[in-house]
């Protein structure tokens, strides 16, 4: 089987460096890419184009920021040939996959969310939850170091939007936890209450802060990527009274990244440095 990840950022390069490492045959493009893009791929084969990569693939595995989910697989949907499975690995909504797999009629799609970070040389890496009538046409890379997880569709969570579900719902929870104690150790700051706070937090609350002391400054180069991701858990949780939750969400992340572009001395990123020390 031949398969393309695209793309290769972080997340992308390091699933198909596992792969490529245990015998799979893999194919990327640096098309668009930046120059870290291409230290990720070294060694790997690289195709010119994504058009290049969609003729050649028999599957398609898409890891990429949630807003580049749809664009990316209008962009491929004339260059795959019928029948290619095509994994959309994005943090998107089930309402937004919907949208994705409408968008690629020919292909065999699979809903797929991935829960943890990027995949080393060897050890644990993420798991790779799957839905949909093709999600099992995939557990095959099992057999190349992924952590491929079909859900049990006889528990009523196979269909297409419940992988997506399964990361909103995961996502919503860790990353809220990241957002809302950043939102909150900030306005202590900016209160006079922040000594105070980290105290207590540390006296009462230690395994919060031993989350918080990981999660908060693993945060800060990847917040810009975090915005659209709230916005579609905002999106999943519809009519609910929460959503507007990680709306607001959304926009803390979008100041923060913004901070972490232009860093102010005294700026949000250096008052969470401080309060937050790596763990």
């Amino acid at each position: 089987m031949r398969i393309a990840i695209i793309a290769p950022g972080a997340m992308g390069a390091a699933t198909a460096r596992r792969l490529h490492t245990n015998g799979a045959t893999i194919a990327l493009t640096l098309e668009g890419r930046s120059p870290a893009s291409a230290a990720r791929a070294a060694g790997m084969t690289i195709l010119p184009s994504e058009a290049a990569l969609a003729t050649w693939a028999d599957a398609v595995l898409a890891i990429l920021p949630p807003g580049d989910a749809l664009p990316l697989a209008q962009r491929l949907a004339p260059h795959l040939r019928p029948g290619t499975l095509y994994a959309d690995c994005n943090a998107i909504s089930p309402e937004t996959v919907q949208h994705v797999a409408a968008a690629l009629p020919h292909t065999r799609f699979i809903d797929a969310g991935i829960i943890g970070g990027p995949p080393g040389a060897t050890g644990p890496g993420p798991r790779f939850y799957a839905a949909g009538p093709h999600a099992h046409a995939l557990a095959r890379l099992t057999t190349h170091g992924l952590d491929w997880r079909p859900m049990d569709a006889s528990m009523g969570e196979g269909g297409i939007g419940a992988a997506s579900a399964l990361k909103m719902s995961y996502a919503g929870i860790t990353k809220g936890l990241t957002a809302l104690g950043s939102a909150m150790a900030l306005g202590a700051h900016a209160a006079g209450a922040a000594p105070a706070l980290h105290a207590e937090l540390m006296a009462s609350q230690p395994e919060l802060m031993r989350f918080l002391n990981r999660a908060v400054p693993d945060m800060f180069d990847k917040a810009y990527r975090w915005v659209a991701e709230m916005e579609e858990i905002s999106a999943f949780l519809g009519d609910s009274p929460a959503s507007p939750i990680h709306t607001a969400m959304a926009r803390l992340y979008q100041h923060l990244a913004a901070d972490r572009a232009s860093p102010a001395p005294d700026g949000p990123i250096a008052r969470l440095a401080a309060f937050f020390p790596q763990a």
